[in-house]
């Protein structure tokens, strides 16, 4: 394998974190269904402890606008319910005996801007992220021409393949925020 490619090989888990991490950002974003993403994250103080909600029960799909968190103790249903409560994205909650009923209003035409608002802002910051990883692998490039372990010709086809893998990883980026503003739409 040539010095460049292997430059440009060392910068690929990066960008698949960022995609990830944009990807689980995402799917915490509410459209108009109920999902467990959009709870499962929630910190949950609990006995002087923060702790998602994944952890402290199982999330199902009640229906299309309501979740139920059954958990694993019935100590947890309070905490969780504030929880959910305070964290400030519209949703309604309300303990009985068979969980933690969480109810999705449907969403105003002004939260979905504020929504959109936001997927524009997570693309923007992924984009950075991996303008950023181009950058330092681009250095590295002609840091190692100007020490000559890399020849001019490499230097450039480094470029040229590093330019279609930020291509590659900024359309995934694109991709993902156009189907979540589709869900939006809904």
């Amino acid at each position: 394998m040539t010095p460049y490619k292997q430059i440009i090989d060392s910068i690929k888990p990066e960008l698949d974190k960022a995609i990830d991490f944009a990807q689980k950002n995402l799917a915490s974003i509410r459209t108009g269904r109920a999902t467990p993403a959009l709870v499962e994250n929630i910190q949950v103080d609990l006995f002087g402890d923060k702790m998602p909600v994944k952890q402290l029960g199982a999330i199902s799909i009640l229906n299309p606008q309501q979740l139920l968190i059954q958990c694993w103790d019935t100590s947890y249903m309070d905490p969780i319910q504030r929880a959910i409560l305070q964290h400030g994205s519209g949703m309604g909650c309300s303990v009985d005996q068979d969980g933690v009923k969480v109810n999705l209003p449907a969403l105003s035409s002004e939260l979905r801007s504020t929504l959109i608002k936001t997927l524009s802002r997570t693309e923007e910051d992924t984009k950075k992220v991996i303008r950023r990883f181009r950058d330092e692998a681009w250095s590295t490039l002609q840091k190692q021409e100007r020490e000559g372990t890399l020849r001019e010709d490499d230097k450039f086809k480094g470029k040229d393949d590093l330019q279609k893998i930020v291509d590659e990883y900024n359309k995934k980026i694109e991709t993902m925020i156009k189907n979540k503003q589709r869900e939006l739409e809904e």
